[in-house]
């Protein structure tokens, strides 16, 4: 659901809650960002950051400057004025995967879980670009949208301890990347040796907010030879603008 307006909830004597529905929808995120860009336009002093989700947005404000009454009142102004404005045109970045044996060790289950073959799994998860909806859990890990409910498959009843850097999993109806080392719930199917987060770039993630993720199968073979080129710095990931026809698939 989209509400009609945006709810205004206290998080804390100095952030404010900017809720603009409660579900996963690409509208209900452009409203997200629209107003993230509006605040960061609009410069104001008094907003230390604001930090976006799938349908919200948390203001970190300094109180001493303004008061959240002064601070909803601004941020409803801006809401406003931005409600169907512009919004940068959107990319898509080629995530090179390779699916299943050591690199997807929960390919096999996902496919049976759904009925259908590992190859098919793999077919319907590269058919569609995904909608980067917000980063979080980790740096740099993108939660993406709009995978087909076909593949869709509950998360490890247990989470594993470690999870290798770029692994691709699968959580209900999501699908995701692990940017670096971490615990992890999710169904691994597949790996990619792109390096989605470092510290010392700019920016230092790779995939960003709004734009869009389209993952491409590669072999052992061609994992090895991009892993190194990204090593010696010598690998650009492929980008290209986004075309609604991108978001068709779910074969």
């Amino acid at each position: 659901m989209i509400y009609e307006r945006p709810r205004f909830l206290s998080g804390g004597d100095r952030a404010l809650f900017v809720e603009f529905g409660d579900a996963i929808d690409p509208e209900l995120n452009r409203r997200v960002r629209r107003l993230l860009l509006a605040i960061q336009e609009a410069k104001l002093s008094e907003v230390l950051e604001a930090v976006p989700t799938y349908r919200s947005l948390l203001v970190y404000y300094e109180p001493r400057r303004i008061s959240p009454e002064e601070l909803r009142a601004k941020l409803k102004l801006l809401t406003q004025r931005t409600q169907a404005g512009e919004l940068p045109e959107p990319k898509v970045t080629e995530v090179p995967t390779v699916y299943g044996g050591e690199y997807g060790r929960d390919l096999d289950f996902v496919a049976e879980h759904n009925g259908l073959s590992p190859e098919e799994v793999v077919r319907v998860h590269a058919s569609k670009a995904y909608l980067i909806y917000m980063l979080g859990f980790i740096p740099g890990f993108a939660y993406l949208g709009g995978m087909c409910p076909r593949i869709a498959t509950p998360r490890l009843p247990t989470p594993r301890a470690k999870i290798s850097a770029g692994s691709v999993g699968i959580a209900g109806d999501q699908t995701g990347i692990y940017p670096a080392e971490s615990p992890g719930g999710w169904r691994l199917i597949g790996r990619t040796p792109l390096e989605l987060f470092h510290p010392e770039a700019d920016p230092p993630v790779l995939l960003q907010m709004g734009n869009y993720v389209r993952f491409v199968q590669i072999t052992a073979e061609e994992f090895s030879r991009i892993e190194e080129e990204v090593a010696q710095g010598t690998y650009r990931a492929k980008e290209s603008p986004f075309m609604r026809e991108d978001e068709s698939g779910d074969i």
